[in-house]
């Protein structure tokens, strides 16, 4: 299984560059512990890296903040949106699923919730930086959702992906505060009933 988003595996990070090192820390720390209440000097000493050479990659916290979530999304989307749209089964199975992947990612040790939720939530509402990178985040994976709705039959396919989209964030942040991953299994369940209402009858998937 690949990297997943706001997971913090142990890493040898000896055999990473500078850059690497920084990004690395950075989203274990932040993931664990939040953007707010991790300091500069915390990065520093988990990367073993010098303060100057963090300015001179990155510039700022800020800068390295925006560095960890490009990378997590971009981690994340490598995984998600394979293991979603791979394979030859019909789009509606293939919208199936979403949310034992998401269980998947849910059930482990080191699940810290979406770090673009997480960071819009800390941060001060009024600064787009942050919203910009988590609705490119959001709009790559609803895009992706909305291509199999549309291939599916869906009347409204756009429309259908805001609604698993939404079914999505609540589970995300469900399970981060519960520590439940059988929370995916709930969201599966309304994700159906939501799919179906939105399919003609004959794609609709069959009562067993």
């Amino acid at each position: 299984m690949n990297e997943m988003m706001c997971t913090t595996d142990s890493a040898d990070l000896a055999a990473l560059s500078p850059r690497e090192r920084l990004i690395l820390a950075a989203t274990r720390l932040f993931c664990a512990h939040g953007i707010a209440a991790t300091g500069v000097d915390a990065v520093l000493r988990e990367a073993g890296v010098a303060k100057m050479t963090l300015y001179k990659l990155f510039g700022s916290k800020d800068r390295l903040v925006e560095a960890v979530l490009d990378e997590e999304g971009q981690r994340w989307r490598g995984w998600f949106l394979p293991a979603l749209t791979h394979g030859s089964e019909a789009p509606r199975e293939k919208l199936d699923r979403i949310f034992p992947l998401l269980k998947e990612w849910f059930e482990r040790e080191d699940f810290y919730g979406c770090p673009f939720i997480n960071a819009v939530g800390e941060h001060e509402k009024s600064d787009p930086r942050l919203r910009e990178l988590a609705m490119q985040h959001k709009s790559a994976v609803l895009d992706a959702i909305s291509a199999l709705a549309a291939e599916a039959g869906a009347r409204e396919p756009a429309s259908l992906a805001h609604q698993i989209g939404l079914l999505i964030d609540g589970a995300i942040v469900a399970a981060m505060v519960t520590r439940q991953p059988a929370l995916a299994d709930v969201a599966a369940t309304a994700c159906g009933a939501v799919v179906d209402a939105a399919l003609p009858a004959r794609r609709r998937a069959p009562k067993g």
